[in-house]
């Protein structure tokens, strides 16, 4: 497992609705459908990478918490299915259904969703704001597999408190850390 850093955004994304393959119920579904009136987590992950496995049981809790706040979360995997066939949307199905999770599940075939959030490795956080302007983008928390840190969520906890805060604070954001997202071979990104 190689360990990859989220790129920090160097220009102002957007919230960006796509229509993708919703595994939760095997429907085409607009994103946007799931966005919060308060905010929307993008989190970009997969079913086997061992970051991603460290963190879901903490990344589900945090989720239905925040989900009473109203910020909604939605999940998207964009890995290349066909050398990563534990990543296909029957396995995501699975998977949601078995950890029931409180946020769709999609499936970003084409990786242009990948693309235009920039996202590089799984786990990765893009957190917005109401208005669908990018309010942070990085990690969530300083766990990792075997290194004996507890799963906190604290540094998206502290984006989510910020943005209900709404001074227009300033504060630090670290990268994702994770494993590349598994790109289709010819669609490797050019950012970084």
């Amino acid at each position: 497992m190689a360990l990859t850093a989220s790129s920090i955004s160097r220009y102002k994304i957007k919230l960006k609705d796509f229509k993708l393959l919703n595994t939760t119920n095997n429907l085409q579904e607009n994103l946007s459908n799931y966005y919060g009136s308060k905010g929307t987590l993008l989190i970009f992950m997969c079913n086997h990478c061992p970051y991603v496995v460290h963190l879901l049981d903490h990344i589900i809790g945090f989720c239905s918490k925040i989900k009473e706040e109203k910020i909604l979360s939605i999940a998207i995997s964009s890995n290349d299915i066909v050398n990563y066939p534990q990543d296909s949307p029957n396995n995501m199905n699975i998977l949601a259904k078995e950890k029931k999770f409180p946020f769709p599940y999609f499936f970003d075939k084409s990786q242009d969703v990948a693309h235009h959030y920039q996202a590089l490795c799984t786990p990765e956080f893009l957190l917005f704001d109401k208005n669908h302007e990018l309010f942070y983008h990085g990690r969530y928390d300083k766990s990792r597999p075997n290194n004996g840190i507890e799963v906190t969520g604290e540094d998206l906890k502290k984006g989510v408190d910020m943005l209900y805060d709404d001074s227009g604070t300033k504060f630090l954001q670290y990268p994702s850390m994770g494993c590349n997202i598994k790109w289709v071979k010819g669609n490797e990104p050019e950012y970084e």
